[in-house]
């Protein structure tokens, strides 16, 4: 007798880009924490949480830090990148990756994506390579991994850092290997809407012992390990909690459970636009992919915006990629212009990301793609 209203509701509620799942033992582990009163920067599920992460991603030093912006600026910082220095970095990328680069007063140096991935095009990288160029950043986006066996040749061939961006790609292997683990530091976000998610949360990783250990210093204010209260270094206050570190154990006790949900998610949306004018990111072969948000690009042409409010009217979220970096007003002012990066410009207009959290049922998805059919037909689409 309840069947017929559940089914009413699941075709008439708000669907959400992003709802995180927290019914493991998210609840248990926090009331651990509350019960035993270590709620701050210290605590058993920090370390735990941190051998999870490097368990997963093979990396021999995991540091958990309070959000994936401050584990960009913590491994460009503890790498020595700073004022004179040039950091190339994509264009179309969160703004976090660009910020964090400015934050240590080196100079971010755009370059375009590839057409196919939608990721740093390493032919363009090697254009930008000046005798200031310190470091490559490398933005693993929507979960699908740049190629770093061009990117590495360039940085063994020209002296420099790479930073890997895995804010978006937790699960993600390249011919087996974890993206994070090579470049010199990889960092991950656990915001709200990610794979594995503490609220807000980060984490760094290297294979480095000693650049491991300055992260660990920096990112509690600089304190001497052996002199309490002696503070030796430029430091910050990058601390994850043990309630947020308690939280992520909890997720990542689920985790490849999570990736093969969000892997089916994806390929489910792309049965049901199979023909249909829209592009996804293209596939490599030797990839295994985390698939954190599925994304398309729109028809060209399409308002996009009038298609975000179209559906939103059918009680369905989605939301737009993101806006080019040169294209903000606090990096146009460097010089940078409209058409330098046609092919980073092009997906940044036309890119949607439609829900993909795990509980998201078929029913969910057909709905999901009934509207985006009827909201470009409106179009001409």
């Amino acid at each position: 007798m309840t069947s017929l209203p559940d089914r009413t509701l699941e075709l008439t509620q708000v669907i959400p880009v992003y709802r995180p799942d927290l019914s493991g033992n998210e609840q248990r582990y926090v009331m651990e924490c509350l019960e035993s009163s270590w709620i701050s920067s210290i605590g058993t599920f920090i370390e735990r949480f941190e051998a999870a992460l490097g368990e997963t991603t093979g990396a021999p030093h995991a540091i958990a830090v309070c959000n994936g912006t401050v584990a960009l600026h913590l491994a460009l910082h503890t790498l020595g990148i700073g004022p004179g220095d040039e950091v190339i970095v994509p264009t179309f990328t969160y703004i976090a990756s660009v910020n964090t680069i400015l934050q240590t007063g080196a100079t971010p140096v755009f370059a375009d994506s590839r057409p196919s991935d939608w990721l740093l095009d390493p032919t363009d990288v090697a254009r930008r390579i000046t005798p200031r160029t310190k470091a490559i950043m490398a933005v693993h986006l929507y979960g699908a991994p740049c190629d770093m066996t061009e990117l590495c040749a360039l940085a063994r061939a020209h002296g420099l850092r790479i930073v890997e961006d895995c804010a978006e790609a937790l699960g993600t292997r390249l011919n087996g290997r974890h993206v994070g683990t090579f470049g010199d530091v990889g960092t991950f976000s656990f915001f709200g809407n990610k794979t594995v998610t503490t609220g807000e949360g980060g984490m760094v990783v290297c294979y480095d012992p000693e650049l491991a250990g300055q992260m660990r210093l920096v990112k509690g204010q600089g304190q001497s390990p052996t002199r309490r209260y002696w503070h030796d270094r430029l430091g910050f206050n990058y601390r994850m909690t043990n309630i947020a570190a308690a939280i992520g154990l909890a997720q990542m006790e689920r985790l490849p459970a999570t990736l093969i949900r969000k892997q089916a998610i994806a390929k489910e949306y792309r049965r049901l636009l199979a023909g249909f004018p829209v592009a996804f990111q293209e596939m490599q072969t030797g990839v295994d992919y985390s698939l954190w948000l599925t994304t398309l690009l729109l028809p060209e042409g399409t308002d996009r915006d009038r298609l975000i409010a179209d559906m939103a009217a059918d009680a369905i979220e989605t939301r737009p990629v993101f806006f080019c970096a040169h294209e903000m007003p606090e990096y146009a002012q460097e010089g940078q212009v409209a058409g330098l990066f046609p092919v980073a410009e092009n997906i940044a207009a036309r890119g949607l990301s439609l829900p993909s959290y795990p509980s998201l049922t078929p029913a969910n998805m057909e709905r999901i793609v009934q509207s985006l059919r009827r909201a470009l037909a409106t179009q001409g689409g």
